[in-house]
């Protein structure tokens, strides 16, 4: 069993992600923090742990100054950032202290089972040890890199495109493409993008509203069924 330490700082996020990671055959939640000193004490003080799921915003301390801790003291436990931090400068950061994914909240099971899942692949790998052709080199580097769902168009993020999906059929109502923007943190264009993807799809639905003056305004609702 791949024992998984689960550290987020609101506690109903946490025992979410604690649920979706018992559903994944292999893996098995070793413990829960909610600040970095909790985690930080986990990994001294739990029998083992292979790998944390880490948020990035903590009451105490940020996720990455978490991993430098970790590494200062040795820990050598594998950190896959699950976080709303989607700023360029703080995933370039998780990339250089050695985190192995980032997934964006918000996701769903489907988005983690398959971080997970890629996750045993490699951790059965290195531990074979030996030594590695450039074949299986290729392999384990690109054991985690997440595949692009399919029918997504080239250019699409699937992490995009679910955030928007998420937004759009938890909305109960139609939204225009800025009100999108606005609660997802995406901009208007990329949110009219991914919308017009939706919609084309058979996903969402396109209504017009008009004014008394101007062009009409696109609104976007959630196809039932969809």
């Amino acid at each position: 069993m791949i024992e998984v330490l689960v550290v987020d700082d609101d506690t109903r996020v946490a025992r979410v992600n604690t649920a979706y990671v018992g559903k994944v055959p292999g893996f098995r939640v070793a413990g829960e923090a909610h600040n970095a000193g909790e985690a930080l004490r986990a990994l001294e003080t739990l029998p083992r742990v292979d790998l944390v799921l880490l948020d990035h915003y903590l009451p105490d301390r940020t996720g990455l100054e978490v991993v430098r801790e970790m590494r200062r003291r040795g820990h050598q436990t594998d950190v896959i950032m699950v976080t709303a931090a989607r700023d360029v400068s703080t995933v370039r950061a998780a990339m250089r202290h050695g985190a192995l994914q980032y997934l964006v909240k918000p996701f769903t099971f489907t988005g983690l089972r398959s971080r997970l899942e890629a996750y045993a692949g490699l951790h059965r790998t290195l531990e074979g040890g030996g030594e590695a052709e450039q074949a299986e080199v290729d392999r384990i580097f690109g054991a985690l890199s997440a595949p692009s769902r399919p029918g997504l168009p080239k250019g699409h993020s699937p992490t995009t495109a679910e955030l928007v999906r998420q937004c759009l059929a938890k909305a109960g109502g139609p939204l225009s493409a800025q009100e999108i923007a606005d609660r997802t943190g995406v901009s208007r264009q990329t949110a009219q993008r991914y919308l017009r993807l939706l919609e084309r799809t058979g996903r969402a639905r396109l209504t017009l509203k008009y004014g008394e003056a101007g062009r009409p305004e696109h609104l976007y609702e959630w196809a039932s069924g969809a």
